[in-house]
């Protein structure tokens, strides 16, 4: 076969391929009401690994690996879940819209557009964008009615907590609806003439800066131009034309404003992932066939032990802490609000009695929202 007769039988493949993949997506989302009829866990980890041994079987006198099948198929259960996720949450608490209002942090091509795209398009039809300059701009478009939702990052595996976001979170009237993580590979982009040798000045939003300062410290004579997001700095690119300014984000984000990697992989950290809540007026529910997470905040007083005496009620009950957050509380010195994410429905006896002693022995609570939990661990499987 000549190469383009090669290339055209592999692009029919990859459209069977895909049309496959739609249809298995369809059957998922069949299983969800079947599992919602029957209020049973979307996961069956058993079922899973019996999947994926009995693929890698399939692949083996295919001259498929078991590495390739089953990271493969990670991929394909990872979506099949959080489908299901969407759709049972969707149906329980009437929010499966044609179309939302979406406020996130810059323009088309920040990393907060992309978190949007990736959450919204489990759930919506259609988003209207609403792009903002800063967060506290964001949680007001959505408590004054003027976006449905809100994106907002919260932490990210190199540079840590989003502060700023956490002390928004002490005073909004909005709750926690959901929450996922996505990956951030920061790339050095400018304009096709563009000589790395000569850049002068680099733009970036203050948490990419941060995420890249190992990178940012071997450049030498350069300016740190601090942006409101990922695509101010694009657009600053493109509007200037200057090759000697060059901005730093996703590889995506930059095409759309037609600018060339120069660099990639500039993030402190090799695996680089920011996660995201995204808030609402209204709390949902969360039905009990899902994983959930509750985020509550709480001031416990200064008297000696009285943040170990609120942990023991989480041990106790048998909840399960995933993050743990100090902030100081502001015009009060020396004193701090905790922050504190627990894997646990907030309509569970034991989350219920949980709150309730808690209530008794803090000085103040607030419940900032219980949602499903996104964090998909991969279904390990031993193979001989």
């Amino acid at each position: 076969m000549e190469l383009d007769e090669i290339r055209q039988a592999i692009s029919d493949i990859d459209r069977q391929l895909l049309s496959l993949l739609s249809q298995r997506r369809l059957l998922a989302l069949a299983v969800a009401d079947a599992k919602l009829a029957t209020n049973k866990p979307i996961r069956d980890q058993k079922r899973e690994q019996e999947l994926l041994v009995s693929l890698i079987e399939q692949g083996k006198p295919l001259a498929l690996d078991a590495q390739y099948v089953t990271r493969l198929y990670h991929v394909i259960i990872e979506d099949s879940v959080l489908q299901q996720q969407a759709k049972i949450q969707g149906q329980l608490n009437g929010t499966n819209e044609p179309t939302v209002r979406v406020a996130f942090l810059g323009g088309q091509g920040s990393y907060s557009y992309w978190a949007a795209q990736k959450y919204f398009a489990r759930r919506a039809g259609r988003i209207i964008e609403h792009g903002c300059d800063s967060f506290n701009d964001i949680v007001q478009a959505v408590e004054t009615g003027h976006a449905d939702y809100a994106v907002l990052p919260i932490e990210n595996t190199s540079s840590g907590s989003i502060n700023e976001v956490y002390d928004i979170l002490q005073h909004t009237r909005l709750s926690i609806v959901g929450e996922l993580t996505h990956p951030i590979a920061h790339c050095l982009l400018g304009l096709a003439q563009t000589d790395l040798s000569k850049i002068r000045q680099v733009c970036a939003h203050p948490q990419v800066i941060a995420q890249c300062s190992q990178y940012l410290q071997g450049l030498s004579q350069v300016k740190i131009e601090y942006c409101d997001s990922s695509s101010d700095a694009f657009n600053r690119i493109k509007q200037q034309q200057d090759p000697t300014i060059v901005a730093i984000g996703g590889e995506e984000g930059g095409q759309l404003y037609g600018l060339n990697v120069l660099t990639r992989d500039l993030a402190n950290q090799k695996d680089n992932v920011s996660r995201f809540i995204v808030v609402a007026r209204k709390p949902v529910t969360v039905a009990k066939a899902l994983p959930a997470k509750t985020t509550f905040i709480m001031y416990t007083g200064q008297q000696p032990g009285a943040l170990v005496d609120a942990l023991l009620v989480l041990k106790q009950h048998g909840i399960s802490m995933g993050k743990l957050e100090s902030r100081p509380i502001n015009g009060n010195p020396w004193e701090e609000m905790f922050y504190v994410d627990v894997f646990a429905n907030l309509n569970d006896y034991a989350m219920t009695r949980a709150l309730e002693e808690l209530n008794r022995i803090t000085k103040f609570i607030k419940v900032l929202g219980c949602y499903p939990s996104e964090d998909i661990e991969p279904t390990v499987v031993t193979t001989n």
